[in-house]
C-alpha cells in the first residue's frame, strides 16, 4: 500500500480541534498576562498554583504534578527563581531532595492571576451550557483515559 492510499480526515478528527484550541488558548492566556503586566508563563502560573496548594513540594513531586520531566522543571524553576517568584532549599532529612517554597512576591504574582484565570475560563465558556461543559468534560476524561489506558499497555 502507498502513501497516497492512506486518507486520514483531519477535519473531523477530534486531535487536531483538541490542539489547535489548546494553542489558541495558550496563546491567549500569555496575551492577556502580558497585557496586565505580568512577568510570566502560563508553565510558571502552573507551577505557582500547585505552591500555593502545597508550599513545600520536593522537586520529583513538582514535575510528575507539572506533567514535566525533571531537566525542563529544572530550568523552569531556575528562571522563577531569578524572578524571586520561589526558593529552592535543599531537605533537612535527605540532602539529595530539593523542595521548593512561594517567595512573598510569588504569592502576590500568584493571587494576580487569579482574576485572569477566571475572565479566561468565563471566556472559554460562554455561548456553552452547563449540559455541553459537562458533556465536553466527560468527553476529553475518556479521551484521556483512551491514552492512559494505551501508554499502560506499551
Amino acid at each position: 500500500m502507498e502513501n497516497d492510499d492512506i486518507h486520514i480526515d483531519f477535519e473531523n478528527s477530534i486531535g487536531p480541534w483538541l490542539g489547535k484550541t489548546v494553542k489558541i488558548i495558550d496563546y491567549a492566556f500569555q496575551e492577556f498576562l502580558k497585557y496586565k503586566g505580568l512577568d510570566l508563563t502560563k508553565e510558571q502560573m502552573i507551577v505557582l498554583k500547585k505552591l500555593h496548594d502545597k508550599n513545600g513540594l520536593n522537586q520529583n513531586e513538582l514535575a510528575f504534578l507539572t506533567l514535566r520531566n525533571k531537566s525542563s522543571l529544572t530550568r523552569l524553576l531556575s528562571k522563577m527563581e531569578r524572578k524571586n517568584y520561589i526558593l529552592r532549599k535543599q531537605s533537612t532529612k535527605d540532602k539529595r531532595v530539593n523542595n521548593v517554597y512561594l517567595t512573598q512576591l510569588g504569592k502576590e504574582i500568584f493571587f494576580k492571576t487569579k482574576p485572569i484565570i477566571e475572565e479566561m475560563i468565563t471566556d472559554i465558556e460562554s455561548n456553552i451550557s452547563e449540559k455541553e461543559k459537562e458533556q465536553i468534560i466527560n468527553i476529553l476524561k475518556k479521551i484521556q483515559s483512551n491514552f492512559n489506558s494505551k501508554i499502560e499497555s506499551l
